[in-house]
Formats: structure tokens, sequence, C-alpha cells
């Protein structure tokens, strides 16, 4: 069962969020800009702004984040979003795991579509192994940069390149045709999302290219030799079944994969700090992140 704190947050995000993508991009943008300065960050953390090989970039740390590396992808249909608006977040996430992240702002669409967010992660992903051995660096992302963390695994095992030990993909957009029977039946419940903003900013992320092209929405992809995934998702989003899909594609393809799905939760209810299902989803990603982990070290 959902917890009452998560009841009421729903509701009022589903007021909140009521023409969220109304306006022009940079309106959009502005206004999210604006919603990140109510956010607090856990005590101790320290950021640091940091060039990735022309990619704008922070270390998030907590004291003693020393068990590896945390890559993250911001989420925000491939138009929204920044470090700016997901820095609590993933501070976070850096405490729970012990671990530094480095997080990106990758270049958004319409200005810049695809590819050129797939090309400032996997840059930063090539900067960081010049540091760390890709053993003890993960990928993370939320919504379209859950999607972005599928497809640069994907393009790291076409180029041959060594693949990092793991990636946790929460509420990952995998894909962009928008196929998923709970596009429609979570469209109600979702406080959210809704299909006609997704569609608008699939265009905008995708261009002339194929909606279905494996490195736009990984669900079309050969799954095989990727590392240890983890998916968490809420029940009550119209992105379920992205999730739901991708994780059965993945076990198909031999990919060791763990799916969590939250009852009552909405998309990357993670955001909330205060919020019991929060804690949960946050231990279950320090215990899968420390395990895969120590396991590379042995």
């Amino acid at each position: 069962m959902p917890s009452i704190q998560s009841k009421i947050t729903k509701w009022v995000l589903k007021s909140q969020f009521a023409g969220w993508s109304a306006g022009t991009i940079d309106e959009q943008r502005t206004r999210q800009e604006k919603s990140a300065g109510f956010a607090r960050l856990p005590s101790g953390t320290t950021c640091k702004p940091v060039d990735v090989n022309g990619v704008p970039a922070e270390w998030i740390e907590a004291p003693h984040s020393s068990r590896g590396v945390i890559l993250y992808l911001h989420g925000g249909a491939y138009a929204l979003g920044s470090v700016n608006i997901h820095r609590e977040l993933i501070a976070r996430l850096a405490h729970v795991t012990q671990c530094r992240a480095l997080a990106i702002n990758y270049r958004l669409a319409p200005e810049n579509p695809f590819p050129a967010a797939l090309e400032d992660a996997l840059s930063a992903y090539r900067w960081l192994t010049t540091q760390f051995p890709p053993s003890q660096i993960i990928f993370a992302g939320d919504s379209a940069g859950g999607g972005l963390t599928l497809a640069a695994l994907l393009s790291l095992r076409d180029q041959h390149q060594q693949l990092p030990a793991g990636a946790i993909c929460i509420s990952p957009w995998a894909d962009l045709e928008l196929t998923g029977a709970s596009v429609q039946a979570k469209a109600k419940a979702d406080p959210i999302l809704d299909r006609k903003s997704l569609a608008m900013y699939a265009g905008y992320y995708a261009g002339s290219h194929a909606r279905t092209s494996p490195l736009l929405s990984p669900l079309y992809a050969d799954l095989n030799g990727l590392p240890p995934l983890l998916i968490q998702v809420g029940a009550d989003e119209i992105l379920l079944d992205d999730s739901r899909r991708i994780a059965e594609h993945a076990r198909k393809a031999g990919v060791q994969t763990t799916l969590e799905v939250y009852d009552g939760m909405f998309h990357v209810f993670q955001m909330m700090s205060l919020l019991p299902e929060t804690t949960k989803a946050s231990n279950s990603i320090a215990a899968f992140a420390l395990n895969l982990l120590d396991e590379k070290r042995r």
C-alpha cells in the first residue's frame, strides 16, 4: 500500500504539473529551474563544477565517497532538466552508495537533437575511464536519462569498449514511440506525464531519425551483453510498461536484471526525499551498487 505521504504528494503534483509543457522551451526550463531553489542537500555534500571534454558537469560527493563513481544522466524528456534540478536526488544517491557522482549537463533538444545527448554521455564516460577503471563506474539516470543510460551501454558494447559495472534506470523512457499499454491504461492515474507532451518531446529529440532506432528507443535493441541492471518504476505512471518490457527483453537476452515496481507511485518519485517509498528505493539502489562494486573488487 502506498503511504499517506505519497498519496498527498501525488495529489499536489497533479495540480502542479497541469500544463507543465505549456509555453516555449525556454519558459518551461525557467519554471523548472525556479523549483530547484527549494531543494536542500544532505549535510556534508560538496559540489564542484568540472569541464568533461567540453561537457559541463559537476562532481557531487558525500563524506567518504570512495566506493566507486556514479555517472548520472538527468531526466527531462531530452529537452528539459539539468544537474541543478536533479542535484538533491544525485546527492542522496552519493550518500547512500558511498560513491562520488559525476552529473553532466548534456546538450538538450530541440536545439541539439539526437545524437547530441548520447555523444555527451559517451564523452563523459570515456573521460571518467582515464581516471577510474570501468569496473568501478556505474551509470545511472532517470526518465530520459534512464533511456540515455541504456543507449550509452548499447553504443559502448557495439564499439567493443569496456562496459561499466552496471546501471541504475529510474523510470526509464525506453520507447519514444509510446506503444506501451500503460500509456493509455495509466493516463488518469499519472499525475505528471501525458502522452501528448511526451510525443512532442520525442519529436524534438528524434528529429529526422526513426523513433524506433535502438539508440533512441532501447526497447527495440538487442540487449545481449549489457551489464547488470536495476530498474525502478512507479505503478501509477504511463511509462510503467517501458520498464516492464525493457526488463523482460534484458532477461531474455541473458542480462542480470532486477525490476522493482512501487505500488501507487508516480514518475521518478525518488526525487521526493521525505517519502518512505523513496527511502526504500534508495536503500535498494545502495545495495545494488555496493554489491556490484564489491564483486568487481574480488
